[in-house]
């Protein structure tokens, strides 16, 4: 369980195919915190950690991961936003994220506003889906990269988001530009809502 709260966007330093599997090593500064078959969140996928050495870890994506996130298009360098799993005795300062990435978006626009960002994403809208609860609502919370975040300008497929410099800074909607690919987790109170209302 996670909260959407970004711990840090480590560098990808390495990338190994394994069939249909992909390896992927991360450095990132708490390296000496984490332990082998721990739980983190990269761009909102939950993976375990299978390798550690002194300055990096290993986590594998298996291919039904590859095929619903970005993950199977990082490259050596790019920033991944990271979030060890939630300790379960302090602040809830997102929301309620499992770390099982929806689908994909599209980054279609990305606008400075004074000093903040407006991002606006695009994805593939299904009706039957969306009645289960994977769309997004006005002023509710969705998980876009691993970050928690507040929708503005809600559509049948397509959402905004506005950004403060920290969060700017700090993850890597820094790197996003028109056509980047984010990850999608919808908001879990939301299926379960809508599922209970299925069956009325």
């Amino acid at each position: 369980m996670f909260s959407g709260i970004v711990e840090e966007a480590a560098k990808v330093v390495a990338l190994e195919s394994d069939k249909g599997n992909l390896h992927i090593t991360m450095k990132c500064s708490f390296v000496n915190e984490l332990k082998i078959d721990q739980s983190i969140a990269h761009n909102g996928v939950c993976l375990t950690v299978v390798k550690k050495t002194e300055d990096s870890y290993t986590v594998t994506a298996i291919k039904e991961t590859l095929e619903r996130s970005n993950l199977g298009l990082l490259q050596i360098g790019d920033k991944v936003n990271l979030e060890r799993s939630m300790i379960m005795n302090g602040r809830l300062d997102g929301h309620i994220v499992q770390g099982h990435v929806d689908q994909t978006a599209i980054c279609k626009d990305v606008r400075e506003a004074d000093g903040s960002w407006y991002y606006t994403f695009e994805y593939v809208f299904d009706k039957e889906m969306a009645r289960q609860g994977y769309m997004t609502v006005e002023k509710g919370s969705v998980c876009v990269n691993g970050v928690s975040l507040t929708v503005c300008n809600s559509k049948d497929n397509s959402f905004e988001v506005a950004i403060i410099p920290y969060t700017h800074d700090f993850t890597n909607f820094g790197q996003l530009e028109k056509d980047s690919v984010v990850n999608l987790e919808f908001d879990i109170v939301g299926k379960y809502i809508s599922k209970m209302i299925s069956f009325k």
